[in-house]
């Protein structure tokens, strides 16, 4: 069922429950799955569905700016942020709300973006009740080129939001806004199929289309890149954490990832080499089946 929740500030976002087979009181727990950037819920439909046929109650939900929950930019494709901040405090209201009455374990999700911000939550102990477990999908928590200094990087994006306006795209899309751009998929799946997807969802829902990042999103999320970084953060992280990501992701840092998995205190990293791109959820079968088993072991350890 799809339906709209409002952040105290009357922002609107996008909801779908997805309920268990008993999810008024009989379910295994609770999963609240959020997705990447630029992404919509409707991409992890078949992810959502694996999870109710295990038993659980799952919930999934736009970024404020994102899919069908508006905009905060000059345009319709681009997509911005003044501060990742924002978002973590939309995750802990909405978790706060969403968890109330809810039965058995509490589970976060997140993909790309959306695993960083559920990573910052946790370990900012921004979610109240605290979830009895964390999923994370190619985490966002370093960009390519892995080469070039977090410090050079910060740099370059504070000047260019001083230059000119912090809404404006930050790279090119395509010479058609919102067109998808040649090539895209190899960043994303193996998959055909679960690509073409995408494509059909885009062309029945328009407004979920979105384009390149702006440089104010650039310039945040670096910023939260360094917070990430701050000793001691991950290492607090005392819930169990299940990271699926892939070797060859062109998207976000491998390095990254692997760092922030050998900080977290109790962690299960399964990280595919070439056979997986970014969208490990939306991989291949041979693929996805293995991400998902990863994430099924730790969802039995929390309902047996």
């Amino acid at each position: 069922m799809e339906s709209l929740w409002r952040a105290d500030d009357g922002h609107e976002l996008r909801r779908i429950d997805w309920p268990g087979p008993e999810c008024e009181g009989g379910a295994r727990g609770s999963i609240l799955f959020m997705p990447g950037r630029g992404d919509a819920y409707e991409k992890y439909l078949e992810t959502l569905e694996h999870w109710r046929r295990k038993g659980w109650c799952v919930t999934a939900a736009d970024w404020r700016g994102q899919a069908g929950s508006g905009r905060l930019g000059n345009d319709a494709v681009t997509g911005h942020v003044d501060d990742f901040s924002i978002w973590v405090a939309d995750l802990a209201d909405f978790w706060s709300e969403w968890a109330k009455g809810r039965k058995g374990p509490l589970v976060v999700a997140g993909h790309s973006m959306g695993g960083h911000l559920v990573l910052r939550a946790v370990a900012e102990k921004s979610l109240h009740p605290a979830p009895d477990g964390v999923i994370l999908s190619a985490p966002m928590l370093g960009v390519h080129p892995e080469y070039v200094p977090m410090a050079v990087q910060r740099l370059l994006a504070r000047v260019m939001t001083v230059i000119g306006d912090p809404r404006r795209p930050a790279w090119k899309w395509s010479e058609k806004p919102g067109e998808l751009p040649r090539n895209r998929q190899r960043l994303l799946t193996h998959d055909d199929d679960r690509y073409a997807d995408e494509v059909w969802w885009r062309e029945h829902r328009p407004e979920l289309a979105m384009g390149p990042g702006s440089w104010g999103w650039v310039k945040s999320s670096l910023a939260s890149f360094r917070r990430m970084e701050e000793p001691g953060l991950l290492e607090a992280v005392t819930v169990p954490v299940c990271i699926v990501a892939a070797s060859e992701d062109r998207l976000v840092s491998p390095r990254a990832t692997r760092k922030a998995a050998l900080r977290l205190p109790q962690v299960d990293f399964l990280e595919f080499g070439p056979e997986a791109a970014h969208e490990v959820l939306r991989e291949a079968d041979g693929v996805r089946d293995k991400a998902l088993a990863a994430i099924d072991a730790l969802l039995d350890r929390l309902a047996p």
